[in-house]
């Protein structure tokens, strides 16, 4: 029922699923462009509707009663930034001790224009060795959709530049805000 629910609610607001891409057990799933609130609601839609469970990042102090039940079953991973371990561990520990896992991070990092990308994204994937799927909301063509895998080489300038080369039309809910070369 999750499945067709979400199907009806991205059909409703007029948006269409593209690409399934390649479907793997471990991926980090790099979201672009990330310029609103509304992008996260459109991913998760997305991914109910193609039946896969996506987990993403959010801050340990946002765990408390009851936001850790309503984030816990929406995928949400609490981050101590205290601990003595960095994130970039913690999630290649995660990808270690689970069979399978999906993690979508959005590299912009803010919903604001960010000429530069973080790289965590990056680190991550090469730190617990999975690719990293390239997911895409296009607002203009009212699509959400994945791209290819891309596997990383460990040149991270090089690697950067070809991921966002993907994302080179794809447009943003709000497009001045997303510096996509």
């Amino acid at each position: 029922m999750k499945k067709a629910l979400c199907k009806w609610l991205l059909n409703i607001a007029g948006w269409k699923i593209g690409s399934l891409g390649e479907d793997v057990s471990k991926c980090v799933i790099c979201v672009a462009p990330h310029t609103s609130n509304w992008d996260f609601v459109i991913g998760k839609l997305f991914y109910g509707a193609v039946e896969r469970k996506a987990c993403f990042l959010i801050k340990k102090e946002w765990f408390f009663f009851p936001f850790n039940f309503l984030f816990g079953s929406m995928g949400g991973i609490p981050v101590d930034r205290r601990k003595n371990t960095s994130v970039t561990d913690q999630m290649a520990e995660e990808f270690a001790k689970r069979k399978t896992f999906h993690l979508a991070i959005t590299p912009e990092g803010t919903r604001k224009k960010a000429s530069d990308w973080k790289k965590g994204f990056y680190y991550i994937a090469v730190k617990a060795e999975v690719p990293i799927l390239l997911a895409y909301i296009d607002y203009k063509k009212k699509e959400v959709g994945f791209g290819p895998l891309f596997h990383p080489t460990g040149d991270v300038d090089a690697d950067i530049a070809t991921i966002r080369s993907f994302y080179k039309g794809v447009t943003a809910r709000f497009p001045s805000n997303f510096a996509d070369t």
